[in-house]
């Protein structure tokens, strides 16, 4: 039976969050950022494992009581990007993996994730011949800068779509993926769905939420929290 594997890359140090504390460490909501990432994932039933890629020197996760669950696997094998920890991780996990299981790669700072949001990418993927990534279709208009900030261009958002994360797609295809984009572009794909796209293929968008965010800047603590704390029916 094909199993649904989560990888959490969280090897990174988060410059630009100007903060001592690696972002995935900073405290948000009585708790820190990766503990309430990692808590939609451990209380799925449909999750056959959650996988955590730390960087060698990690002096933090240890301290951290969700450390001690069952369903958790801890790798300290990052690497200095996030393709490089990815591709690390899934080399690290083969012995527990089939090759035509799902990997749902997540970031280790985007803790708004929701059951809902979840399962939804689940249900939509689990029968693709590709598999996809949660996303939101772009509501502002681009803009191009040039070195000074002045606008260059204004840049149509029709079909242009922000990419955010779980990314799934199948264990031997991803791990191909991420290995042959390294070796033809001598660089790191930005995400997994472009290393998949690199094949010729083509991922599937699934509607996304606003409140899986990410933590990229100071402020984005501050809006996450208030994302997370609020329901709106419509």
């Amino acid at each position: 039976m094909t199993r649904f594997h989560v990888l959490i890359p969280a090897a990174g140090s988060g410059r630009r969050m100007e903060s001592k504390t690696p972002k995935q460490y900073l405290p948000l909501a009585n708790d820190v950022v990766i503990a309430q990432t990692l808590r939609v994932f451990l209380n799925a039933t449909n999750i056959y494992s959650v996988n955590i890629v730390l960087s060698e020197n990690d002096a933090y996760f240890k301290a951290l009581s969700i450390s001690q669950n069952l369903k958790l696997n801890i790798h300290y094998c990052g690497g200095e990007t996030r393709a490089t920890t990815v591709l690390n991780g899934l080399k690290a996990i083969a012995n527990m993996v089939e090759a035509d299981d799902w990997v749902l790669v997540h970031d280790a700072a985007r803790p708004g994730l929701s059951a809902e949001a979840l399962n939804r990418l689940i249900a939509e993927l689990q029968n693709d011949d590709v598999g996809g990534l949660l996303a939101l279709p772009l509501a502002d208009t681009l803009k191009r800068a040039d070195n000074a900030q002045r606008v260059t261009a204004t840049i149509p958002r029709g079909g242009l779509w922000q990419a955010q994360t779980p990314q799934m797609f199948r264990y031997a295809t991803l791990k191909n993926a991420l290995t042959q984009f390294a070796k033809k572009y001598n660089s790191a794909a930005t995400d997994e769905a472009e290393a998949i796209e690199a094949l010729g293929l083509t991922p599937k968008l699934v509607m996304g939420e606003l409140q899986n965010l990410k933590v990229t800047y100071p402020h984005d603590l501050a809006v996450i929290a208030a994302l997370m704390k609020i329901e709106v029916k419509i």
